[in-house]
């Protein structure tokens, strides 16, 4: 009885912090392991780059977003040995009252066998008196033994099974105290990555000579990616794309790229925190991590990889010189040469130092736009 109680209470325990649908959760897992995967690739890019306060503070940065996947790995890990301990116990609840219901019905079957005596009320004078009731009499016998060893039977199985239940709780039970033990790993590690973070951040705040330096490798970034885009324009007409709608008509009638608020507009700006200027060559649009990224019209993916500190970035071509980027985005998701139609997805809002933010550029020619003109619903 105490066992019983301990499964229920077990049960109730877990079951409030694990009630999430297994599917969904190995679904978010393996989301996760490919924003590490991610991660890994900038990280590893980021080693050809020239060192500069830009490549030490995105380092750091991804240094921070590594840790809070793992963080985020361990926890949906430790959820999904959570779900399977409910799961078990569960399990083990319905085989007890199974094995409870069954010797109940056997102890009611054995009653009424004793009662019958010995022979089974099958004595000689019943036999002479009614041989009809007695071969009746004796084959409901024969067919009450064959239930009683039937009913034995399973309840040898069904305490077979618990003993397997038993053995795979314990297992679950230590794999979920190394999941606990590894989130708490992996929480202090975030946190010390965060401090080393706000720490540079800091650092960078007070020295005039890094924030001067930082606005260099901007404008050098700034000029790089202006040269990447007219050598996409030299190339030969037959890899031109055309799109059914012509890009230009389209001022004033685009979708947002992403739902959320204005954190930075076009043209030139001074960092709150590290007092540099920057011209700002498009919108910086503050939402939630995550947040599905589409295309505001059809085109042709001409570039979709990281790209300094812009971080994982897509071009889309939409013809007659137009483009549109799409920067620091939590990752890949589409691929050179796939044509996307409006609305389709480009990929996810990713993370700064600033806080979850989306990169969205109009040029043409290479020459930046201000977005705003060209959205029917402009960002507040």
């Amino acid at each position: 009885m105490r066992r019983g109680c301990a499964l229920l209470l077990l049960t109730g325990i877990l079951g409030a912090q694990s009630r999430q649908d297994p599917a969904q959760l190995r679904q978010k897992l393996a989301a996760i392991q490919g924003r590490m995967a991610q991660v890994d690739q900038q990280l590893e890019a980021l080693k050809k780059r020239r060192k500069g306060v830009l490549v030490d503070l995105q380092g750091i940065s991804l240094q921070r977003d590594r840790a809070q996947a793992q963080v985020d790995g361990a926890r949906l890990r430790r959820d999904q040995a959570q779900n399977e301990v409910t799961q078990i116990v569960k399990e083990q609840a319905r085989i007890q009252g199974e094995v409870a219901r069954l010797r109940e019905a056997l102890r009611k079957q054995v009653r009424w066998l004793q009662a019958l005596g010995p022979l089974g009320e099958l004595g000689l004078t019943t036999t002479l008196k009614d041989p009809d009731a007695w071969l009746v009499k004796g084959r409901m016998l024969a067919w009450a033994r064959l239930q009683e060893r039937k009913q034995l039977d399973q309840i040898q199985r069904l305490k077979g099974d618990l003993a397997e239940k038993e053995k795979a709780l314990r297992a679950v039970l230590a794999r979920l105290a190394v999941e606990e033990r590894q989130a708490a790993e992996y929480q202090a590690a975030l946190r010390l990555q965060e401090d080393r973070l706000n720490g540079f951040l800091d650092g960078l705040q007070k020295d005039e000579a890094s924030q001067r330096q930082v606005q260099t490798e901007l404008a050098e970034e700034a000029l790089q990616l202006e040269r990447m885009l007219a050598g996409l324009l030299n190339r030969p007409r037959t890899e031109a794309f055309e799109s059914s709608v012509a890009f230009a008509s389209l001022r004033g009638e685009l979708p947002q790229p992403v739902a959320g608020t204005l954190a930075q507009g076009f043209g030139e700006h001074l960092h709150p925190k590290f007092h540099t200027k920057t011209m700002q060559s498009g919108l910086l649009v503050e939402a939630p991590l995550g947040s599905p990224v589409q295309a505001v019209a059809e085109g042709r993916v001409v570039f979709a990889d990281f790209y300094q500190s812009y971080g994982p970035m897509v071009i889309l071509d939409h013809g007659g010189g137009w483009y549109t980027l799409y920067t620091h985005l939590q990752g890949i998701a589409v691929a050179k040469g796939q044509i996307l139609k409006r609305g389709e997805a480009v990929g996810a809002v990713g993370d700064t130092v600033d806080g979850p933010r989306l990169g969205f550029e109009v040029r043409h020619l290479a020459q930046p736009q201000d977005p705003q003109k060209w959205l029917k619903a402009k960002y507040r």
